[in-house]
């Protein structure tokens, strides 16, 4: 499943961030931000239109990302 599926304050692990292009420099920089395998990650919160942006905790850390942007993150979720 995709982190954008993820309903809020449901925890998940982060499985992989899959590059939508050739050399995704989206995906990237979600690597970089700590979207690795292995990692906690939940929805926090939800934008009021279209539910975007979300509000992503990695960790202790908070990310507003894009529905697009979150789609990149696969993940499972956590037992």
């Amino acid at each position: 499943m995709n982190l954008s599926e993820l309903l809020p304050f449901t925890s998940a692990v982060v499985d992989d961030v899959t590059d939508m292009v050739g050399d995704d420099p989206i995906a990237k920089r979600l690597r970089e931000l700590g979207f690795v395998s292995g990692e906690p990650v939940r929805i926090v919160a939800r934008g009021l239109i279209g539910a975007d942006p979300l509000l992503v905790q990695i960790g202790f850390t908070r990310f507003a990302l894009r529905r697009s942007e979150a789609q990149r993150v696969r993940i499972h979720l956590a037992s």
